[in-house]
């Protein structure tokens, strides 16, 4: 394994520069309703199929938390609701039942975003009106549009694992060389429709040091990477922290890269998932590449979802 123990310089980007990346992006894509996941095609489907050769799956989700930490303030509520207390040891049929309630765009909890969810010059992805995302609900690119859940060839680019290093410190970036080295150091090529997970660490440096406020500092991609993404035309964009580095490297703009990805390239984003029990099932078969199924929940006017992302190999 190849040890890059530096720190990455932190280049900025000019509300200019950004705008120019944005127009060069926005070009690139897709112009499909559904943004970036029409590249996933039946056919690119089956081929990602053939990726199973194991049997074995694995989530890439982290478990809900209920309780508040630095940086999730506002955490999950769960509670039981049944059976009352004076029918627990009572003959007879009863049942256990819950309520659940989420914060879905926390920085903790594992999610997916809608193309609703960035708003960017008062439109959201493909020019639709801003006005269409209001407090009763989204009305278009909502996560209804992936009602049949995302199916496909996910490849798995490991940063620290080429660094040398157990995570990304706060406040570093991942660039498209990095991305590039990954894939020569793994032996793997990110294609066209592929779903592309970019692991940082995050979830491990949180287990090891303790949770800490992400919104404030965090590793992420540097908004310039984006254009890899662009480039190799992928349907979806996932990371083990918010895929946007904090603070911003980009003048005015605190989000870049949801801006880049969801409202110019339509790409759906995944925050804070995990890798850690899918790293070693890839070290252990010598691949990064499986069979993805992304399954949101049904929630017709919502910007994002709770979400659990299988692995299959």
């Amino acid at each position: 394994m190849p040890a890059h123990h530096q720190r990455h310089p932190r280049p900025r980007q000019s509300q200019d520069d950004f705008k120019e990346l944005y127009g060069r992006l926005v070009h690139l894509g897709t112009g499909d309703a559904r943004g970036a996941l029409a590249g996933i095609t039946p056919e690119r489907v089956v081929a990602a199929a053939r990726e199973v050769r194991l049997g074995r799956t694995v989530t890439m989700a982290a478990p809900v938390e209920t309780r508040a930490t630095p940086d999730n303030p506002h955490p999950a509520a769960h509670r039981l609701t049944g059976p009352p207390e004076d029918e627990e040891h009572a003959h007879g049929l009863h049942f256990a039942t819950d309520h659940f309630g989420m914060n879905v765009h926390g920085d903790a909890d594992s999610h997916l975003d809608a193309l609703c969810h960035v708003v960017y010059d008062g439109t959201l992805h493909g020019g639709v009106p801003a006005s269409t995302v209001t407090a009763e609900g989204a009305t278009a690119l909502s996560v209804e549009l992936v009602h049949d859940g995302i199916v496909g060839r996910g490849v798995l680019l490991d940063v620290p694992r080429l660094r040398g290093v157990p995570w990304l410190e706060p406040g570093d970036h991942v660039t498209a060389d990095d991305l590039r080295a990954c894939e020569r150091d793994q032996g793997v090529r990110v294609g066209e429709g592929d779903l592309l997970f970019v692991r940082v660490g995050h979830r491990r440096r949180r287990t090891v040091s303790g949770p800490w406020d992400a919104a404030r500092t965090r590793a992420g991609l540097h908004p310039a990477a984006m254009e890899f993404l662009a480039e190799r035309r992928v349907a979806v964009l996932g990371g083990d922290g918010n895929n946007d580095t904090a603070p911003s490297v980009t003048d005015g703009v605190d989000f870049p890269v949801h801006v880049l990805g969801i409202h110019a390239l339509g790409l759906h984003l995944l925050d804070y998932l995990q890798f850690e029990d899918l790293v070693p099932l890839c070290e252990q078969e010598g691949r990064w590449s499986f069979l993805c199924v992304i399954a949101p929940l049904r929630l017709p006017e919502a910007t994002g979802s709770p979400v659990n992302p299988i692995a299959v190999l």
